[in-house]
Formats: structure tokens, sequence, C-alpha cells
């Protein structure tokens, strides 16, 4: 008979999950020991230890670290003063996974998480990247319907293919904000497609919502063979050679820039169809990227003022800081 015991209707896997949540919330939240706990669920010490191992596997619970390390902290502050940064956040290294983006996007969330928790309506620009992604699913539920979060970059490759990593739409889901894509690719096939992807409506909305922008926030890759702009698909062989031959070492939403942060003209550049960069950066703007193939065009933004702060990792902290002669 149905209704009587509902409870026992719900599968298997489900609530071994369930237990799994509660056992971790127990454990970690409440700061129960696992024998309490095991009192409390009328379970084995070691049915407890495996239900809060589930939870970690199964990544039903984030952690975020509330205690600052004295390394990040000093080497925040010489990049801080190294490039007049508004403020600039340097996350631990995982030594087993160094390029690893996951201290960077806990990083970035908490950032972001204190950006929109503003009850005041607030205007928030992102581009994309896997560390925006990764930073998005760190954060916690919001209910912000008042918010607007703007991309600063189409998703489309010219074929038509979407990117996989697009932050816009995930992030407006993430704290009930309304959204603002960009309906376009990151390069238009020419320059009059350009021109006329630059003359819809929705290009100028775009363009006066960034102007009412609390803050910015995008990630930096290096231009080379197989950077993460050529292998997703939105730049050619024949746009990379044309850069590299140009000087270009990084790019920014597509905007590629030379070793001193300043922009490279010529063909590829007359045919990105990103909003323009501010530069200088008219508001907080907030560059993200960690690893060894993100040394040099994140040195070399910062060299040219293409952002105002900075999130990264302990490791790519130290590099910028030899690289760049920082003084100690």
């Amino acid at each position: 008979m149905r209704g009587q015991n509902a409870e026992s209707e719900t599968p298997l896997a489900d609530r071994r999950r369930e237990d799994a949540a509660r056992a971790a919330w127990l454990y970690f939240i409440a700061g129960r020991t696992q024998d309490e706990i095991a009192a409390q669920l009328d379970l084995s010490r070691q049915a407890v230890q495996r239900l809060v191992a589930l939870a970690v596997s199964d990544k039903l619970i984030k952690f975020r670290l509330d205690h600052p390390l004295a390394t990040g902290l000093a080497l925040a502050e010489r990049l801080r003063r190294r490039f007049a940064l508004a403020f600039c956040d340097v996350a631990p290294t995982d030594p087993a996974a160094p390029g690893s983006v996951a201290g960077v996007a806990g990083a970035l969330a908490a950032r972001l998480q204190r950006a929109l928790s503003a009850r005041a309506p607030t205007v928030i620009c992102v581009g994309t990247g896997r560390t925006m992604r990764a930073a998005v699913e760190e954060m916690d539920t919001l209910d912000r319907p008042q918010h607007k979060i703007v991309s600063l970059v189409g998703s489309m490759a010219a074929g038509g293919h979407a990117s996989p990593y697009d932050v816009v739409m995930r992030l407006g889901d993430k704290v009930g904000a309304q959204r603002y894509p960009m309906p376009a690719p990151v390069m238009a096939e020419t320059e009059a497609e350009r021109a006329a992807i630059q003359n819809q409506r929705a290009f100028s909305v775009l363009h006066a919502l960034r102007a009412q922008a609390r803050a910015s926030f995008f990630g930096v890759s290096e231009i080379a063979w197989n950077a993460p702009i050529h292998r997703d698909g939105f730049m050619t062989d024949a746009d990379i050679a044309e850069l590299v031959t140009a000087g270009a070492v990084g790019e920014i939403t597509g905007w590629p820039f030379d070793a001193q942060g300043r922009l490279v003209e010529g063909a590829v550049s007359r045919r990105i169809a990103s909003l323009p960069l501010e530069i200088p950066p008219q508001r907080l703007t907030v560059l993200i990227g960690c690893g060894p193939q993100k040394t040099l065009p994140l040195r070399a933004a910062l060299t040219g003022g293409l952002a105002s702060a900075l999130i990264t990792d302990e490791a790519t902290a130290a590099a910028l800081l030899e690289e760049g002669g920082a003084a100690a």
C-alpha cells in the first residue's frame, strides 16, 4: 500500500547519498564527533566514516579556507605594490597538480559571492573559461533578481558551435540574476560581419550595461599553438600564426596583446567581436589565471595596466615577481 512508508521507497543510492550528506553536515558544520554521529544516526562508527568519505568523493560538500596563509599574503602584497593593484588574492598551489585551477576558482568564487550578495542592484561583467566556470560551480546559490550579469565576449566559434565554458548563463542561474549573453562569435568571419554585429541593438545594450558595472571578472590565456582559444576553435591556425608573428603573447576575451600589454593591431583584431577592453580600466577589473603557461600573459597584462586586481596561486605569483623583477 502506498503512502505508509514513502521513505522506504527512496532508491537505495539516493538514500545513501542523503545519509552521506546528513553525516557530513553533522561532522563538518555542526562539529560533532564520529562517535556522536554514530549514536545519533544509529550507525556504527565505521559506517559514519564511510558516509563522510562518500560525501567528500561525491562533492556533496564544499570547503572554504578561512585562515589566510602567510606565504600567499606576502606574495599578494608584493604583487599589489608592484602593479598598483586594488587587491591581489593568492591561493595555495597544489604541489601534486601544478597549474590546477581549484584554488584560484575558490578564491574567485569568494569574490563573486561577496560582490553578488549586495542587496542594491548590481551589474557584474564576466568573461568565459575553465576557471570562471569552476568558480561559479563553487558558489552558494543566491536570490538576487535585481542584479544583472553581462557577458564581455561571445561563446560561439565562427562555425557556430558553442563553448562549454560559457559563464553568464550559469552565473545568472546560480544567483537568480538577469542574464545578458553576447549573441555573437568571439571572432567574426570578416570585418564587415563584425561591423554588422556591433550595429545590433543587443551590442549597444551590453555596452551601456558595462558602463554601469560595478566590476568585471575575466581570465587570461596565452597566444600559442594549441592555446585554449585555438584548441577550442575560436581562432584558426592562420590567426594564431599571424598573432605570434606580430608579437602577441596573450589574450583577454579574444583581444591579443604583446609582452608590454599593448593591444596587437592587425587583421585578426579587426574581426574580434567582444566588447573592447577598457584601457585603463574604468571600474574594478579582476584578472584571473594560474599555471606556467599563464605567467607571461599575466605579467604582460599587468604591465600594460589591463586590469586593476589579480587572483592567482602561489607558484604563479612567485614566477610573476621573479620575471617582473619586483623588489621585496
